[in-house]
């Protein structure tokens, strides 16, 4: 499972996010970054953020 926290990138910003493959991961963010950021297009920079602080979680 991929995790993420919004807030890692965007202080303030309570949105987490957890998928089955990074791919999925990747598409959620990039729509709460248009809906909730008003980023209508996901830069390589922001791209790179996000892909630097998303978590594998630990089988259980």
């Amino acid at each position: 499972m991929k995790l993420f926290a919004c807030g890692d990138v965007v202080p303030g910003c309570d949105a987490a996010f957890a998928e089955p493959t990074e791919e999925l991961l990747l598409l959620r963010v990039g729509a709460h970054a248009a809906e909730a950021h008003g980023v209508p297009e996901v830069s390589p920079e922001l791209l790179g953020a996000v892909r630097a602080r998303i978590r594998t979680a630990s089988p259980a």
